[in-house]
């Protein structure tokens, strides 16, 4: 990929003996040689492949932001711009009963004419290794596949537009307690665009569209399948949804586009935002779980092999696939 970095360096997050954490800057910057150009691609790669990310923006009382109009003015040097920001980042995480050591990863760089800030947490690991002299020695690593406390920020999209609620992207985190709550509060930045609800809210305009075109069955299931395969589209080619896009290959109503519809009935539709894979599949199937069952069939299938009777809360499901159906038999 073609990227051209600016800036990059490393500080270490470790616990000492006190078990308190501590930080060990780096004397300077890193060199931008391959090494390291390779180690911002790869991170830059990883960050755009991780799935549950959130958007956010600063708050208006973020020293962070001060720090970075300053960066970006050249009041400041990024070596003291990475030291502030490290600094802030080892008394935010010591709040948290979870902290722990890493390596602190900044990066200013640009990749296809737009500029980005990388900062993240990386854990990393001491492994074997073989010398040339077939001896046995060991390596410290960056295990970059299982980056999870990460934030990138779009400084092209910043400096065009600082009221903008999506400048900021981040990784959600792991499961229970969000890593990422304590990265925000590093950055003093607070969450903006919510992508599920936006996901949401597109759907039901797809569902309203439909129902208000008075579309039968089968138009209705093949206009759903139409704004999935474009949702589909895009999330393979790492594109967001573009409504305007989206509604140019629909099919309008009375002259009414989707596009016209949704700002008629005031969805409040983002111009773009990234799909989100499992709201949109709801566009082409019924899916469901609890009580010990999981359910998923496709919606064309309602009425013509799958039945649903609302009195007694029952399905009915004819026709079943012939796996299911073997294990069925032979566990009567």
């Amino acid at each position: 990929m073609s990227l051209n970095l600016s800036n990059v360096i490393l500080h270490q997050l470790a616990i000492n003996e006190q078990e308190e954490l501590i930080v060990h800057y780096r004397e300077a910057l890193l060199p931008n040689d391959h090494s390291t150009e390779s180690l911002v691609a790869e991170l830059h790669r990883v960050f755009n492949s991780k799935a549950g990310k959130g958007f956010g923006s600063f708050t208006q009382e973020s020293d962070f932001q001060i720090w970075l109009n300053e960066l970006l003015k050249s009041d400041k040097d990024f070596y003291t711009f990475s030291q502030d920001s490290a600094e802030r980042l080892k008394t935010e995480l010591a709040k948290y009963p979870f902290a722990e050591a890493g390596t602190l990863v900044m990066a200013q760089y640009q990749s296809l004419a737009t500029d980005y800030l990388f900062i993240g947490l990386l854990p990393s690991y001491n492994s074997l290794q073989i010398t040339e002299g077939l001896n046995i020695g060991s390596i410290d690593y960056l295990d970059i596949a299982k980056m999870d406390i990460a934030a990138r920020i779009d400084l092209t999209s910043y400096d065009i537009d600082k009221s903008s609620n999506r400048y900021l992207t981040y990784i959600k985190g792991r499961v229970g307690r969000k890593v990422s709550d304590f990265f925000l509060d590093f950055l003093q930045a607070q969450v903006g665009l919510d992508t599920k609800q936006q996901n949401t809210i597109l759907m039901q305009a797809v569902e309203d569209y439909c129902a208000d075109a008075q579309l039968d069955k089968d138009e209705t299931v093949s206009y759903k399948k139409q704004v999935f395969d474009y949702c589909s589209d895009q999330l393979k080619s790492g594109d967001e949804v573009q409504i305007r896009e989206l509604s140019g290959e629909l099919p309008s109503n009375e002259g009414t586009s989707f596009l016209d519809y949704t700002q008629e009935q005031g969805y409040g539709l983002e111009e773009s935002f990234p799909a989100d894979r499992s709201t949109v599949r709801k566009l082409t199937k019924y899916v469901g779980a609890g009580g010990g069952l999981n359910l998923s069939f496709d919606s064309l299938l309602l009425g013509e092999r799958v039945f649903y009777d609302p009195e007694t809360d029952t399905l009915t499901i004819k026709g079943t696939p012939p796996n299911l159906r073997d294990q069925l038999t032979r566990n009567r």
